[in-house]
């Protein structure tokens, strides 16, 4: 009989928390918790739309809980919810589970304006429950552009600055085409839009007012991503192209160089500008002729990659990648070759690199050196150091030597990859690559700085 009473109390306690679960909570004490008080959305292109953000609503009591959930624009507003799976503006009475949660999902449209520079748009969500109100707060930057479609430029074409300009799809310059990017100019390419140059591509950046190439996702975290786009073609036909202060970031493969000058020009000269962040290779250059001067080549998958040979001339560059979340160092920062393996054969070419004045660091001590210089075959064959700093366990391969330094720290300015900085300039006087490099043509350093006169820095900057 004993027995029989307790289980039966037992099935009541259960019965009466079953019960209680089940019905609805109307007390204005209610506990309801929303994960974010604000949903803010960095800079989003009209009419590309955006990530979409979302947060939570937690249902903190012991019984469910009803509750009313509207974007306060309704239909006008340019922002977009799905509340628990149902794409709408308002939901009413909608019941959370004790002890439950839900998800809202957030998206922006941004509709053109006539302004140029970025406009804030806000709403705010309201959640409404047993007479209490909560509120979410909804912002964006929003930005007019000018959009390319896979568009091609087909005659001698001066871009502005008023507006940045979008890339979707590609753009492509087409042979005996010029296209000239005035100082300030910002261009943003979407994740399958490269950039293709079969004429020349003219880029006239200045210190104060550099070109930037990169993803057209502004969002964090997506704006610290590599491989955010495709990154600059130069192809066969291109000819006479000219780079000065441009920062290139986030690309897969950041400048992509092919086949031999037409000319007795270099194809490329890269000029007191800044490669960053690409997934793939930051330069990769096969089989033609580039020149580089006064340029930060960092943290990408390898930094500069020839292959099949060449010609190119690097003076004063800083050539370096730390390992962080996104990039991580387990390739040479410098990988050439005088040769192309291609469907079970090998071509090869000649090639002549000259690195004047430059550093070649990295941060896994893994890797045997910092510069993979391979030759097969006959032809002609020259990769020369001249006064350059380099991380290596041993004199590289394939490499002429001249008054070079070996593992000796070059004492950079700051890296912190937490935060994703980086300095690359000195932060001592003490730095081995002050006055260890020699005298070149070039004046002035990465940020316009003077150089010194008869001896001067190694690597892109000059220690002021």
């Amino acid at each position: 009989m004993k027995k029989t009473f307790f289980v039966s109390s037992i099935l009541l306690v259960v019965l009466f928390f079953s019960c209680k679960k089940d019905s609805v909570i109307s007390s204005p004490e209610a506990r309801l918790n929303v994960s974010i008080d604000t949903v803010k959305f960095d800079t989003v292109f009209t009419t590309t739309g955006s990530v979409t953000k979302s947060f939570k609503i937690f249902n903190d009591n012991g019984q469910r809980l009803r509750m009313d959930i509207k974007l306060m624009g309704g239909a006008a507003s340019p922002f977009r919810l799905n509340i628990n799976g149902t794409a709408a503006s308002e939901v009413n009475q909608l019941e959370v589970a004790a002890e439950d949660s839900i998800y809202v999902f957030v998206s922006v449209n941004v509709n053109p304006t006539s302004a140029n520079l970025p406009f804030v748009l806000s709403d705010s969500i309201s959640i409404a429950y047993n007479g209490n109100k909560r509120w979410v707060q909804l912002q964006a930057y929003g930005q007019n552009a000018v959009f390319l479609d896979n568009n091609i430029i087909s005659a001698n074409t001066t871009w502005n600055t008023n507006l940045p300009y979008v890339i979707l799809g590609s753009l492509q310059v087409a042979p005996n085409a010029t296209l000239i990017i005035p100082a300030g100019t910002k261009i943003y390419a979407h994740a399958d839009a490269p950039v293709i140059v079969d004429g020349t591509l003219l880029v006239n950046g200045t210190k104060t007012n550099n070109v930037v190439f990169s993803g057209d996702r502004l969002d964090d975290p997506y704006d610290k991503f590599p491989a955010s786009w495709p990154g600059i073609y130069f192809r066969a036909g291109s000819k006479n192209n000219i780079i000065s202060f441009a920062t290139i970031k986030n690309a897969y493969q950041a400048i992509a160089v092919f086949e031999p000058s037409v000319n007795a020009n270099p194809k490329l000269i890269l000029h007191q500008s800044v490669v960053d962040n690409a997934y793939d290779a930051g330069l990769l250059l096969s089989n033609t002729s580039v020149q580089a001067d006064n340029c930060l080549i960092s943290n990408c998958g390898t930094n500069i990659a020839i292959e099949s040979g060449g010609n190119y001339n690097f003076t004063n560059c800083t050539v370096v990648t730390i390992s962080n979340n996104y990039i991580l160092h387990k390739t040479a920062v410098v990988k050439a070759s005088n040769f192309l393996e291609s469907n079970g054969s090998t071509t090869t070419k000649d090639l002549s690199i000259l690195f004047k004045n430059c550093i070649f660091w990295g941060d896994n001590n893994t890797l045997e050196s910092e510069l993979d210089i391979k030759k097969q075959g006959s032809n002609n064959f020259s990769v020369t150091l001249d006064h350059c700093l380099y991380k290596a366990n041993s004199s590289p391969a394939n490499t002429t030597l001249l008054s070079s330094l070996n593992n000796m720290d070059p004492q950079f300015d700051s890296v912190d990859v937490r935060t994703n900085y980086y300095d690359f300039r000195f932060t001592k006087f003490a730095s081995p690559a002050i006055d260890a490099g020699s005298a070149t043509t070039f004046t002035k350093d990465l940020d316009n700085n003077n150089r010194s006169v008869g001896v001067t820095d190694i690597g892109c900057y000059e220690k002021q």
